[in-house]
């Protein structure tokens, strides 16, 4: 869905170098969160003849961009979702996700074993279907939690995951009077410019940050912010590896599974140690 994102540029690496092994050819493309010029891309996919489409949805609910898709698919085009689903799973051959639901689930467990309240600050992201997940999973766990009623959501801020969106979102809650003490982000770009917010405002308060990816900068930040709490982790190495992989298989008309879950699991200042901080997972 874009480029501006650590996350997809390593994805994109190392399907690079996999398919540059085989001395095939890759046309990289990127719609910087616009679903109508990813349209236009998958188009000029159908007119080179590819084989196959591995792609993140800018719009996984796009009526337009599931259609498009649907039309690559019918031209004996093989379509492998990586990331993020689309809303109609029948249209992919195969889709590869990490648990996102699951991710989710893992901040909220966490937060609720280190808080006894919370004013909740969402940064969300509600086009991208796993961004939705990971937030739905967090307030799903919350719900159910005997704590519940001492956790509030105070505001939800629709940042697209971008660290460029947040830091103005989050500095604007600030300034209009918005009182959080917690912060639950769908990824760490999103929580790295709601960090930069609180720092340029002077924030008065402690905040407690929750986000998803296990990314580099977030891994170092640990170090550097006490407000950086937990990350549930993302292999972006991983499911390169098997979007690759479940490509190659399709183009051979091989079976490969509807669906693919990559596990995730917490990076805490516990088990910092246990991790490569210099690098994806």
């Amino acid at each position: 869905m874009t480029m501006n994102n650590e996350f997809y540029p390593i994805i994109n690496e190392q399907i690079a170098n996999q398919i540059n092994n085989r001395n095939d050819r890759l046309y990289n493309r990127d719609p910087a969160l616009n679903q109508q010029k990813q349209i236009e891309e998958i188009h000029s996919f159908i007119k080179k003849g590819v084989q196959a489409i591995i792609i993140n949805p800018v719009n996984g609910d796009s009526k337009k961009l599931n259609h498009v898709l649907k039309v690559a698919k019918s031209r004996g085009i093989r379509i492998v979702i990586i990331d993020s689903p689309l809303k109609n799973s029948k249209i992919a051959d195969c889709t590869i996700e990490s648990a996102n639901y699951h991710a989710g689930q893992l901040n909220a467990e966490y937060m609720l074993k280190r808080q006894k309240s919370g004013k909740i600050l969402l940064l969300e992201h509600k086009s991208a279907i796993s961004g939705v997940e990971r937030i739905q999973g967090f307030l799903d766990t919350l719900k159910h939690s005997k704590k519940a009623k001492n956790f509030k959501i105070v505001k939800r801020l629709n940042t697209y995951g971008q660290s460029e969106i947040s830091l103005p979102l989050v500095k604007k809650a600030i300034k209009n009077g918005t009182d959080f003490n917690t912060i639950m982000a769908l990824n760490d770009r999103a929580a790295i410019g709601a960090l930069a917010a609180i720092d340029s405002t002077n924030y008065s308060h402690h905040v407690s940050l929750y986000s998803v990816d296990g990314s580099e900068n977030m891994k170092k930040m640990f170090t550097l912010n006490p407000d950086v709490v937990a990350t549930a982790a993302q292999s972006p190495l991983k499911m390169a590896k098997i979007a690759v992989n479940a490509t190659y298989r399709l183009i051979e008309h091989k079976k490969v599974p509807k669906k693919i879950i990559v596990p995730v699991y917490l990076i805490n200042k516990n088990n910092l140690d246990q991790h490569n901080i210099c690098g994806w997972q």
